[in-house]
């Protein structure tokens, strides 16, 4: 019976992989396919490539992706983490109720909604629809997602630490900035890393935020797509594909080695 069970479970594993996973290798090995068929295999070739970079209108798009991608994830970290020390640390203060659920109104509402009221609001106020509206409305729904990963870290942060540095004489200010922070940095660099993929995928919202010269990569791809697709459309979610893979090997990279490093520091303490 637990022979049974084991096989099942791997063949469920293996086909929920494949289902999950075949798609995206299959685009990244057509992505080279010497073809302009996509479903035509005729050999290997990486002329799909060049003809991206020279695209013009897809390095533009690109572009603006990059610089929403960066600043709004960076404005929705400083924010979000502000957010979450509030939520943890001020756990009794008037409009708290009201408060957590603007932090977490984002995550349930749908993004046609989100876009739509992005819109208006832009429209009543009078704001030309550009870049720096669609920077906007990434902020707006992706730092409650920055919020809800830093808090987690909070909650189980052990608050004699900053007791301790503030009874050595440090200021509240020093004290985040010395002991709080460092603490909590694998939380918040992982916030930072979810706010720009979020940005990155992001069609839905930014189609309706966007104006002239905004024209984001995901809504480019998907223009293209209503054409129709060509390998160029492969190749330039092969390079998203590769950019969010290479990140996260980094960010995990970089937690192991805190790890080992904390394990160590944590031996040589005892050690004394």
């Amino acid at each position: 019976m637990n022979t049974t069970w084991s096989r099942f479970n791997i063949a469920s594993l293996v086909l929920g992989f494949a289902f999950l996973y075949l798609p995206i290798v299959l685009l990244v090995v057509y992505s080279f396919n010497e073809s302009r068929l996509v479903t035509v295999w005729a050999g290997f070739s990486t002329k799909w490539y060049v003809s991206l970079f020279n695209n013009q209108s897809f390095i533009d798009a690109a572009w603006v992706t990059i610089r929403v991608g960066l600043i709004s994830a960076t404005v929705a970290t400083v924010l979000g983490t502000l957010g979450a020390l509030a939520m943890t640390r001020y756990t009794r203060f008037r409009g708290r109720l009201l408060f957590s659920a603007m932090i977490y109104a984002p995550l349930v509402m749908p993004e046609v909604i989100t876009g739509l009221s992005m819109l208006l609001l832009f429209v009543a106020i009078g704001f030309d629809r550009g870049i720096w509206t669609v920077t906007l409305a990434h902020i707006t729904f992706s730092m409650c997602f920055v919020a809800v990963v830093v808090q987690s870290r909070l909650v189980t942060f052990d608050r004699s630490l900053e007791e301790a540095a503030m009874d050595l004489g440090a200021t509240p200010v020093t004290t985040f900035f010395k002991v709080t922070l460092p603490v909590i940095l694998p939380a918040v660099v992982s916030g930072w890393m979810l706010a720009f993929t979020l940005s990155l995928d992001d069609l839905v919202i930014s189609s309706f935020t966007s104006g002239p010269g905004a024209t984001t990569l995901p809504m480019r791809i998907y223009s293209q797509v209503r054409l129709g697709v060509t390998p160029e459309i492969n190749a330039a979610c092969t390079i998203l594909i590769a950019i969010v893979a290479v990140g996260v090997i980094i960010a995990s990279i970089a937690n192991k080695r805190r790890e080992v490093q904390k394990a160590r520091d944590e031996q040589a303490a005892a050690r004394n």
